[in-house]
């Protein structure tokens, strides 16, 4: 197997075309038989395969950096530099990550997670390597779901203004392999890199603006002519308006074209895009199909694609999703928009019945935002679903353009809390923090899938902004609570108790619940509150409680800094109240690594047991610290 030969980038420059031709179908195999045990990012993964090998064929990293976007497609770059022997534990606890990690290789030169950063990084590490007078390349690899986002655009315009020596490779998985992507695009792809073409432009326009009075005039008529042809040929004069070479489109399955183009492109010292053509998904048959299933997946049959799941198992996703699309079927001004989410949100159904109210509005969470607060001024409600960890990009429009105008739009947040395997760039830690300051904006969190109906009912309704966050994974069903009608800013009361109250939000309300019936057995009575709200507090509830209990413990599946534990305690040290005892549980001031969901909630101590023992301590006065949380 060539695959086990390759411990690094060099090992790569020693094999032949027929060779490299027989690796990339071992490092497809490898990645299929990984993520069907471990889940993961498979099929962009798949797509960029012999691209990755013509990188690290042409370039020498770590001395060059090769910076992804987003990094989910990082699969076979993490097998070429050093961390085969370790690829199966991707995804998993003290394994590797599932995205570029600095920390974990130096082959990693960026940090990676979130989509439309990669061309801004690059160009950053541009700057800084000529600032300290080192020699190297700099290669930003971006897909066109990426180009999407204004941060790309930002990159780009930006490093066409510098003119600096930076390469950005489009990686297009969107299109077929059209007919220009052959020899006659090949061909043109020779010239165009070709020192010869590029010194013929660069002299002839020399020639030209030196002519007397007529140089300058005719130099830009020939310019123009060259980018009208160029128009007609090539889709790439947005780019060289923006200051870059444009090289493509090229076949990004032909490893012999990609390492032809790169080595003609590796001289060159000003900025240079080449336009790649691959399928998302390659090499396995059911992720060619339906490379969107295939895009972020769990754990899955070879033999069949079918991914293992509980049978009939509801997700707070496909409940958001369900019960969107019966409301909007009494309710015309329901709008549903995504940011290139719509199966990853649960509006696949509601996109499906209802096309002409639903906006897929690409990797571009401001201009959702935005977007929704112009739809709330005609009398509209919109709804935005995103997942926490990339409404954080969107933070400024939620405040200016939603909040101070007091508008209607929805915010259903998908992916609140621990997220488990996809690690720290996409837990969903912050959100209650970052959103609770803000005035005029409710902030709720369901404890079950029929609370999150009534709280999507109370938000359609309510004269203002709102936010329902909720958890990834299933809703609960193993406790029976009957649910209230949802009341600004009410609370409720699950279980009575005299000795402690376990005020919970959100999907830390049933381990709450599952603690107090412990803590009974153990003589202790604890009172269970579902929070709901953590914005605004139902400070009633907490006088109430605090006239007879003295000792309260918070949880929520947040980070404690700024979090629902954090108003608690504001409030009770602005009401004067001074003679209670708080224990807050939440994540303390780090970013939660990689692994399973439910092993993080335990090892974080925001599990039943944890939940139990803190209660415990409390109670007891003695001293219990999870040494994770100090």
């Amino acid at each position: 197997m060539i695959l086990e030969k390759i411990n690094s980038p060099s090992d790569l420059k020693k094999l032949g075309m027929d060779e490299l031709k027989v690796l990339a179908d071992e490092l497809r195999e490898t990645i299929i038989q990984t993520v069907s045990v471990n889940g993961g990012h498979l099929a962009s993964s798949l797509g960029v395969v012999e691209l990755t090998i013509a990188l690290h064929y042409n370039f020498d990293s770590p001395v060059d950096k090769i910076v992804w976007d987003v990094g989910h497609q990082a699969y076979s770059h993490k097998l070429l530099t050093g961390r085969r022997e370790r690829f199966s534990s991707i995804r998993t606890e003290n394994g590797i990550s599932g995205f570029p990690k600095m920390s974990e290789s130096v082959h990693d030169a960026f940090g990676t997670g979130h989509s439309s950063t990669s061309i801004s990084s690059a160009l950053g590490i541009v700057e800084g390597r000529d600032k300290n007078g080192e020699n190297f390349k700099v290669i930003a690899v971006i897909g066109d779901g990426a180009l999407t986002g204004g941060l790309a655009f930002e990159g780009l315009n930006n490093a066409g203004h510098l003119k600096k020596d930076l390469i950005v490779i489009l990686n297009d998985n969107e299109m077929s392999i059209s007919k220009n992507v052959g020899a006659l695009s090949a061909y043109m792809n020779r010239i165009l890199t070709g020192e010869f073409y590029r010194k013929f432009k660069r002299e002839t326009k020399s020639f030209l603006e030196g002519l007397p009075k007529v140089g300058a005039p005719v130099a830009k008529i020939a310019q123009k002519t060259e980018e009208t042809i160029k128009g007609l040929l090539l889709p790439g004069v947005l780019f060289e308006e923006l200051g870059f070479d444009y090289v493509g489109p090229i076949d990004g399955h032909n490893i012999e074209l990609l390492i032809d183009t790169l080595k003609r492109i590796k001289p060159s010292t000003s900025p240079t895009l080449i336009h790649v053509i691959t399928r998302k998904g390659k090499g396995y048959e059911f992720s060619e199909k339906n490379p969107s299933f295939f895009h972020g997946v769990g754990p899955f049959e070879l033999e069949t694609g079918s991914q293992i799941s509980s049978p009939g198992a509801s997700t707070y996703c496909s409940a958001f999703g369900d019960f969107l699309t019966e409301m909007a079927a009494g309710d015309k001004r329901i709008i549903a928009i995504s940011a290139a989410m719509k199966e990853g949100t649960g509006l696949d159904a509601f996109a499906k019945k209802y096309p002409d109210r639903f906006y897929d509005v690409g990797i571009a969470e401001p201009h959702a935002v935005t977007f929704a607060a112009g739809l709330a001024t005609r009398g509209l409600r919109p709804v935005v679903a995103v997942y926490s960890t990339f409404l954080q990009r969107a933070y400024d429009e939620v405040i200016h353009d939603v909040c101070l105008q007091q508008l209607p739009v929805i915010f259903a947040i998908d992916r609140a809390g621990i997220v488990g395997e996809d690690g720290p760039t996409h837990n969903g830690l912050f959100d209650i923090s970052f959103l609770r300051h803000i005035p005029n904006l409710v902030v709720m969190a369901p404890k079950n899938r029929e609370e999150l109906r009534l709280m999507l009912d109370y938000a359609l309704k309510h004269d203002g902004p709102s936010a329902i966050r909720y958890p990834r994974g299933l809703t609960p069903d193993e406790v029976e609570m009957p649910v209230q009608e949802i009341v600004t800013g009410t609370s409720e009361v699950l279980k009575e108790g005299t000795d402690v109250a376990l005020i919970a939000l959100g999907s830390r309300v049933v381990p709450a619940l599952k603690a107090a019936a412990k803590l009974d057995s153990a003589g202790i009575n604890a009172m269970v509150i579902n929070a709901r709200f953590a914005k605004p507090l139902d400070t009633d509830m907490i006088l109430s409680v605090t006239s007879s209990i003295t000792r309260l413990i918070t949880i929520e599946e947040n980070v404690l800094g700024g979090g629902f534990g954090g108003a608690v305690i504001e409030f009770l040290n602005d009401s004067e109240i001074s003679n209670i005892k708080v224990k807050r549980l939440g994540i303390h001031d780090r970013f939660v690594e990689q692994g399973s969901r439910d092993g993080l909630l335990a090892k974080y101590g925001l599990d039943e047991e944890g939940i139990f023992r803190a209660a415990l301590a409390l109670v007891r006065e003695s001293t219990y610290t999870n040494p994770l949380l100090s």
